[in-house]
């Protein structure tokens, strides 16, 4: 099956040189899909273990069969008067749900544009929207997505099919060349996003939010706190090595908003602090997963995605 987002004529391919996600690079993200469908394996980010084995995974509400409990089922479905016949545990099995809703809530404003190792974070981010989006289609549910320029909100109503990844990726490759010209950034619009988000996706739908959150997840906890309730929600933390790891010890000159700054990372304590706003902003999240419920995939720039699809 041949799967193409461009014209055949076109013999040169888009190169987004690791600044912005280009169409071609989208569209490739689908090679990945095979490795995803060989992990089988119980991984959980939530307080609660066992609850789903894939966030691709619904919980079916129809009744297939009755088997010996194994490592990894939830336990909320053990059979007790069959446990109690057979002295030992058995649990109920239900069919897998189909045509779920995926949706994302993809990040590519401002604070994305960042990164030390081969791509930016916003590159990172796409590619890994890509990817939920070619899962999508291999299982053939409906993917839906919403994109965040830092002031604009771009929806995308959950569909099935080809077209539908086409229009998205188009979407994903033009914001990301747009925001290198005029990024912005604006928490009272970020707010809107998110409520948007609850407004638009379908009851029980698995939405990934994929950002890099840094300062602004005291700012985004409410808001991913009633998407938490509805859905089922996967945190995607992208980040780059220099923001968990101070740079080597030295002098450094950061420019930001025109303004510059000279740093020394030579202190102990700076070194120490440095790394802990990281590790803090990390607890966060875990913590806010945990009473939430939901699920949370660290992604790092500049790595093989080969993790971020075992997480799936």
């Amino acid at each position: 099956m041949n799967l193409r987002f461009w014209p055949r004529h076109k013999k040169r391919k888009e190169e987004g040189n690791g600044l912005f996600a280009s169409l071609e690079e989208l569209a490739g993200m689908r090679r990945w899909v095979h490795y995803a469908r060989h992990f089988n394996r119980q991984k959980t980010f939530s307080a609660r273990s066992g609850d789903i084995k894939s966030v691709f995974k619904g919980r079916g509400m129809e009744f297939e069969e009755i088997r010996a409990y194994n490592f990894g089922d939830d336990v909320r479905d053990i059979d007790w008067r069959v446990t109690a016949r057979k002295q030992q545990p058995y649990t109920k099995i239900f069919a897998e749900e189909r045509d779920l809703e995926i949706d994302i809530w993809l990040d590519l404003s401002a604070p994305m544009l960042f990164g030390t190792r081969k791509e930016l974070k916003s590159v990172t981010a796409a590619k890994f929207a890509a990817l939920i989006g070619w899962l999508a289609l291999e299982k053939k549910d409906r993917f839906g997505a919403m994109i965040f320029d830092g002031t604009k909100t771009f929806w995308f109503k959950p569909q099935s099919g080809r077209a539908q990844l086409s229009a998205v990726f188009k979407k994903i490759a033009a914001i990301g060349r747009d925001v290198l010209q005029k990024s912005r950034y604006d928490a009272g619009e970020l707010k809107k996003s998110f409520r948007q988000m609850e407004q638009c996706a379908g009851n029980r739908a698995t939405i990934f939010v994929i950002s890099g959150f840094g300062g602004n997840f005291a700012q985004m906890r409410s808001e991913l706190g009633l998407l938490a309730k509805r859905h089922r929600l996967c945190l995607v933390d992208v980040y780059d090595i220099l923001e968990e790891k101070a740079p080597k010890a030295g002098e450094y000159l950061a420019q930001y908003d025109g303004q510059k700054l000279i740093f020394d990372s030579r202190s102990r304590d700076y070194r120490r602090n440095y790394e802990k706003y990281f590790a803090e902003k990390r607890r966060e999240q875990i913590d806010f997963c945990r009473r939430n419920d939901c699920r949370r995939i660290e992604l790092r720039t500049g790595t093989d995605f080969y993790e971020a699809v075992s997480a799936l």
